[in-house]
């Protein structure tokens, strides 16, 4: 079987990202550090979470 995405390759995405990048266009994210992902993936199983969790390297 052959499939392929919707979401288009590399050109695509970095047209998208070049796009987001001219019109400043951002989106919204909670920063966490990696001591608070058991409490994280704790609110995303309730429910709890209004933006993008993404976690700071800097805490590694």
């Amino acid at each position: 079987m052959i499939a392929g995405s919707g979401a288009g390759g590399l050109p695509e995405t970095q047209e998208m990202l070049d796009f987001c990048a001219e019109h400043g266009i951002v989106s919204d994210i909670e920063l966490i550090d990696i001591k608070d992902i058991h409490h994280a993936f704790d609110r995303m199983q309730k429910g709890d979470v209004r933006y993008r969790f993404v976690i700071d390297m800097q805490t590694l």
